[in-house]
């Protein structure tokens, strides 16, 4: 009897120890089914079912960093970050659903693109690492890391569709987008159109 009261105790123990660790894993699997629903909804349509992007005029979601996707969805539904169509698209999203949003498109793989201006890519790499001292721009690296993965307030930039980037850089340098980081304002409007489509172009080849 011992024995089994011996077992019995150690089990429960065990299960006591992986109770948190197993819920954490079902709320995981509860919020993917959720996003899944939600991007073959809609997402899909623009960004790919993956988040791939469905074309070169739409940015790649897949591996952005979780909470990063969700602020932005909160950013396009209150109107801090002005799209029409992502306005739509997000209103009726749950601060739920954005971050189960988050957690899926982080959770897929982000190939990098093939270099199409090999030259344009080394003159980005060398501003993205370094910054453009005669016109006092920033490195890059220093907030988006090394290799373009960013934080959990930043945003990956690796793989990313270069007309995308050049697009958001233009929006932060003319205070069109207001969203983020004000230092991206200082930033992007010292830089010029060259320099914008290098990083751009060098940032779309790393993975």
């Amino acid at each position: 009897m011992c024995e089994i009261r011996s077992a019995l105790g150690a089990l429960v123990c065990v299960l006591l120890l992986a109770g948190p660790a197993l819920q954490v894993r079902a709320d995981e699997v509860k919020a993917l089914a959720r996003a899944q629903e939600i991007v073959g909804g809609r997402c899909f349509l623009c960004h790919g079912a993956r988040g791939e992007a469905a074309s070169e005029l739409f940015p790649r979601l897949a591996a952005q960093n979780a909470e990063y996707i969700a602020k932005q969805l909160a950013n396009f539904r209150s109107g801090a970050r002005k799209s029409d169509t992502m306005k739509g698209m997000a209103a009726d999203l749950t601060p739920e659903d954005m971050r189960a949003l988050g957690l899926f498109f982080s959770r897929q793989t982000s190939p990098p693109h093939s270099v199409s201006d090999p030259s344009l890519a080394e003159e980005g790499g060398v501003l993205y690492a370094k910054g453009g001292a005669a016109i006092e721009v920033s490195a890059c690296a220093g907030c988006h890391g090394p290799r373009g993965h960013g934080s959990t307030t930043l945003p990956r930039l690796a793989g990313q569709v270069a007309s995308y980037l050049e697009t958001q850089l233009k929006q932060f340098g003319t205070r069109e987008r207001t969203n983020d980081n004000a230092v991206m304002h200082n930033i992007a409007e010292k830089m010029t159109e060259r320099e914008i489509q290098a990083v751009a172009e060098y940032l779309s080849t790393l993975d």
